[in-house]
C-alpha cells in the first residue's frame, strides 16, 4: 500500500515542516504561494510530493520538483484547491450592512453568476474539471475538520427551506439546536434558509440565555423570508450584537440552488457545486442521527435517501431517523407510518425510527443511540 500524503495548507505549516526535516517526502501542498516561503526551500529535497494549485517559480520547479506532481490552478473566479472550509465572511466578502444591494457583489453571488453563465450542466471541460476539483477539496477539508468529533455527536436537522423566521417552528428548531450544541453536538444542515437557518441560528446562540435568544429572534423576524431585502442584513446585525467564539456548526449548501442564500450563522460552510455529492455527503456525515422537521419535496427525498443508506449500512452503521412533529409526519405527510410498516414487513432493515413532539424526546433518542454505540 502506498504512503499517505501529509496535507499542508498554510505557510506556517510549511515553515514548521522545514524545521523538522530537509527531505520532504509524501507531502501534499495545497494552495501555497511558495514566493512567500524563504529561500531555504531550495535547500530541501522533494520526492513524491503533490503541489495542488500552488504558486511556484519556474526556477524552483526546474531545480527541485522533477519527481513530484504539480496540479496548476485553473482560471475561474473561485479557488479550486481551497485548503479549508468557507466561513460566512469568505462567502459574503463585499457585503456591507446598510447597503442591501451589495449582496450581488459578494463572492458567493459572483461565483453563482459565473456558474449560471457557464450552465449548471455545462459541457465546458475546463469548467467541469474546476468544479470537480473544488468539490473534492471541500470534501477533503470537511472530513479533516470532522475528525476531532465523535461520530455520534454529528447530528443534522432537515426541513423546509420556506419556513419563515416568524414561524413558531423556526423558533422550536432554534431552541432545540441551541440545547444540542450546548451538549457538545455539532449541528449540521443543508446550510440554506428556513429550517436550515434555524439550526445554525440556534447553534450560534449556544451559551446565551433564553431571553437573549428571543431578542435575537425578534431582530431576525423583521425580515421573515430569504427574499426579503433585509434578510441577510438582519442576520449580520444579530451576529454583531451576539458574537460567537465558542461553538461551531456546519452548513452544507450548493450553488445548484444558489438563488437560496447560505445562512451566515453556520460558522463553517462546505459549499458545493454538485448537489448530488452534497446531499449524499450530508446524510453520510450525520452519524449521530437526523432530525426531520416539517418539509416537503426536498425533505421527503432526504428521508428515503437516508433510509436507503441505513438499510444497506452504507457507511458502516445505521443512525436514528427522528421525525419531529408527530401530527405532521403521521397525518399531513404520513411518511413515518409508511416507513414503520415497511420496516415491520422486512422491506427495510436497520432503521432506527422514532417520532417526537418536543425537545426532550429528541434528546433522549439521541442519547440512547450514543449509549448503544458505546456498549458495542
Amino acid at each position: 500500500m502506498g504512503m499517505k500524503h501529509l496535507e499542508i495548507r498554510t505557510i506556517e505549516q510549511v515553515k514548521s515542516l522545514f524545521h523538522t526535516t530537509d527531505n520532504i517526502q509524501y507531502v501534499a501542498f495545497q494552495h501555497i504561494d511558495f514566493n512567500d516561503v524563504s529561500t531555504s526551500k531550495f535547500d530541501k529535497s522533494y520526492s513524491n510530493c503533490l503541489f495542488l494549485g500552488c504558486i511556484l517559480s519556474q526556477e524552483f520547479i526546474c531545480k527541485k520538483l522533477r519527481d513530484c506532481t504539480i496540479f496548476p490552478s485553473i482560471d475561474v473566479p473561485y479557488t479550486i484547491f481551497i485548503p479549508h472550509l468557507y466561513t460566512p465572511h469568505d462567502l459574503y466578502a463585499g457585503y456591507k450592512i446598510g447597503s442591501p444591494d451589495s449582496f450581488s457583489h459578494t463572492f458567493d453571488q459572483q461565483v453563482y453568476s459565473h456558474y449560471i453563465a457557464k450552465g449548471k450542466e455545462t459541457s465546458d471541460i475546463k469548467e467541469t474539471l474546476a468544479r470537480r476539483i473544488h468539490d473534492h477539496s471541500i470534501s477533503d477539508a470537511l472530513h479533516d475538520f470532522l475528525v476531532s468529533y465523535e461520530p455520534t455527536k454529528l447530528v443534522a436537522i432537515m426541513g423546509g427551506h420556506n419556513i419563515a423566521r416568524t414561524d413558531i417552528g423556526f423558533l422550536e428548531i432554534a431552541k432545540m439546536s441551541k440545547t444540542l450544541t450546548e451538549q457538545s453536538y455539532l449541528m449540521l444542515s443543508g446550510g440554506g434558509p428556513g429550517a436550515m437557518e434555524a439550526t445554525h441560528f440556534g447553534a450560534w446562540m449556544a451559551g446565551r440565555t433564553e431571553s437573549e435568544l428571543l431578542h435575537a429572534y425578534e431582530m431576525l423576524s423583521e425580515a421573515p423570508h430569504y427574499d426579503h431585502l433585509l434578510w441577510l442584513e438582519k442576520a449580520f446585525m444579530v451576529m454583531e450584537r451576539y458574537p460567537q467564539h465558542t461553538f461551531e456548526s456546519i452548513g452544507i449548501p450548493t450553488w445548484f440552488y444558489g438563488h437560496e442564500p447560505p445562512t451566515p450563522f453556520a460558522t463553517r460552510i462546505a459549499k458545493y457545486f454538485e448537489n448530488s455529492i452534497r446531499e449524499d455527503g450530508l446524510l453520510a456525515i450525520a452519524k449521530g442521527g437526523i432530525i426531520f422537521t416539517p418539509g416537503n419535496a426536498g425533505t421527503i427525498q432526504e428521508i428515503f435517501q437516508d433510509a436507503n443508506q441505513n438499510h444497506y449500512l452504507t457507511f458502516g452503521l445505521a443512525s436514528p431517523m427522528i421525525f419531529y412533529n408527530a401530527d405532521y409526519w403521521t397525518h399531513s405527510r404520513p411518511i413515518y407510518p409508511l416507513l414503520t410498516q415497511l420496516f415491520e414487513e422486512g422491506k427495510y432493515k436497520n432503521l432506527i425510527l422514532s417520532v417526537c413532539n418536543n425537545q426532550q424526546e429528541v434528546l433522549e433518542q439521541l442519547a440512547a443511540f450514543a449509549l448503544s454505540q458505546q456498549a458495542e
